[in-house]
């Protein structure tokens, strides 16, 4: 029986982490869960429709009332977010929610203007139990690989 020397069990590895980077930075859709949370999302379109939230357009003020939000446990973050033309702002809010729910309230920081659109966005919570944009990920759509966005407008 023969016996491989150190130095062959350190080439081979490396060979193989070697191609294991070579397909995965060469893929378009590496199977994460997440983004990478360097990322900023500034959607250059309308985010694709997910039904893992809905928010419809609400009167302007101190709280904003997601419809719906249906992701599984441990749950994800739901977060409120102004629109700087076709990109993502600054959080104005932020609520956890465990697993689906119905009638969402998010308390804001900052109240919302009539006449303004803004955005709900899901994180996945990084294991404090606190929300933390620079920690924290976006919630991604399984099917589309995009982070869950849904829209909405303001009025008096």
């Amino acid at each position: 029986m023969k016996h491989f020397s150190t130095h062959s069990f350190v080439a081979g590895f490396m060979l193989g982490a070697l191609l294991v980077g070579a397909w995965w930075f060469g893929s378009d859709n590496p199977p994460l869960p997440f983004r990478a949370k360097t990322e900023r999302h500034s959607p250059q379109a309308p985010a694709p429709h997910s039904d893992a939230v809905s928010v419809a357009d609400q009167r302007a003020g101190s709280e904003v009332v997601v419809d719906s939000v249906a992701v599984p446990p441990p749950g994800a973050w739901v977060t409120v977010r102004e629109m700087n033309g076709d990109e993502l702002g600054n959080v104005l809010g932020a609520v956890r929610v465990n697993g689906p729910r119905n009638g969402v309230t998010v308390p804001l920081l900052r109240a919302t203007v009539p006449g303004f659109t803004y955005a709900v966005e899901l994180y996945r919570d990084d294991g404090d139990g606190a929300f933390d944009l620079s920690t924290d990920s976006v919630y991604v759509d399984f099917a589309t690989g995009a982070p869950i966005v849904a829209r909405f407008a303001t009025s008096d």
